[in-house]
């Protein structure tokens, strides 16, 4: 793939995998697996983030903060989703784009893995203010709405300055076939210590120190969607934890010694926890998006636009209505407790 912390570069498995027969015999697994993985994210992903995006654009009309940062999120993945057909290309045959889309490419992928990482903070941040400091969040919901702009742009911003070194040394290699990514020692080795700090160890610690006072908050308070709002704390955690710690694991353990890229079992572990991190942008629509009342009540308003389902889309509706006015009636205490409010 592209970027190098869910990329690996190929050159490493063809130069490393020094015994003929395991090297054969993992070129036909990562040949096989890998084309699948891109696929059923691909399309997963694809309709997931698409969704949302049409959801928020044409229904919710980005009427809070929480829609400013979940529009920015899917859009941030459907870009990255729409570079892998050209990485499972490569994974069949060879780079055969040039150079110019090679660089492109990698910038594109690494802009949008960063972008994504970063609004996730600006999420988790958000949520830790609504909960923990409702009222004033509340009185100055407009002005919050305003930074978050800011916010999402300087998160792009940000993303694209450190994109630079994918883009400027992102080069073709003839090896065995020709392979695009970034072959110098020195500029992978400046990469992972970017990609781990800002896409795995900033983002673990802000959820830590920010959900754990949200925790606390929620336990303290009488609000009816404690019990949910704490489920959903888990859940995030726990999907970032899942699909990111394997994969920057087994990098910063592989980055320790260089034996470890002659090692066929770590090459296998590369290719397999790189898959599990990709389910991320499958499993973030269905995490930030559909556990709101009000996202969902809106999907079945597009079902039944769009003339899927049409009784379903009603007894959907009038569910989500009565749901809405009891959400209506409860104290604002109870609305600013609850995680998702959206």
């Amino acid at each position: 793939m592209a970027d190098d912390d869910y990329y690996v570069d190929p050159g490493l498995f063809n130069s490393s995998l020094n015994n003929s027969q395991e090297h054969t015999y993992f070129l036909q697994f990562r040949k096989i697996f890998l084309p699948c993985m891109y696929l059923v994210v691909f399309v997963c992903g694809l309709l997931g983030n698409s969704l949302v995006l049409v959801i928020y654009i044409f229904y919710q009309k980005l009427k809070s903060l929480t829609d400013v940062f979940l529009v920015n999120l899917p859009l941030a993945d459907l870009v990255f989703i729409c570079t892998l057909p050209f990485w499972t290309y490569a994974s069949i045959h060879e780079w055969v784009f040039g150079q110019i889309m090679c660089k492109i490419l990698l910038g594109i992928y690494t802009l949008n893995f960063y972008t994504s990482m970063l609004i996730l903070i600006c999420v988790t941040v958000d949520r830790f203010i609504v909960v923990v400091q409702a009222t004033k969040a509340y009185n100055e919901k407009a002005k919050r709405t305003s930074w978050g702009k800011v916010m999402c742009l300087s998160a792009w911003v940000v993303s694209l300055l450190f994109s630079l070194p994918q883009i400027i040394y992102g080069d073709v290699e003839h090896l065995d076939r020709y392979i695009c990514g970034y072959h110098k020692e020195e500029i992978s080795t400046m990469v992972l210590a970017i990609q781990m700090t800002l896409g795995f160890f900033l983002p673990l610690h802000v959820m830590i120190v920010c959900y754990s006072v949200i925790i606390k908050t929620l336990l303290r308070a009488r609000g009816f969607h404690k019990h949910r709002s704490l489920k959903i704390i888990f859940l995030v955690v726990a999907l970032f934890l899942l699909t990111q710690m394997p994969f920057n694991l087994v990098k910063l353990i592989r980055s320790t010694s260089w034996e470890y890229h002659s090692m066929p079992s770590f090459q296998y572990a590369i290719i397999v926890t790189e898959a599990i991190a990709y389910l991320r942008v499958c499993l973030n629509p269905v995490l930030y998006a559909f556990v709101g009342l009000k996202f969902r009540k809106n999907f079945w308003k597009l079902v039944k636009d769009i003339g899927c389902l049409p009784y379903l889309g009603v007894s959907r509706q009038r569910d989500f209505s009565e749901t809405t006015s009891k959400t209506c009636s409860t104290s604002h205490q109870a609305e600013a407790t609850s995680m998702f409010q959206l």
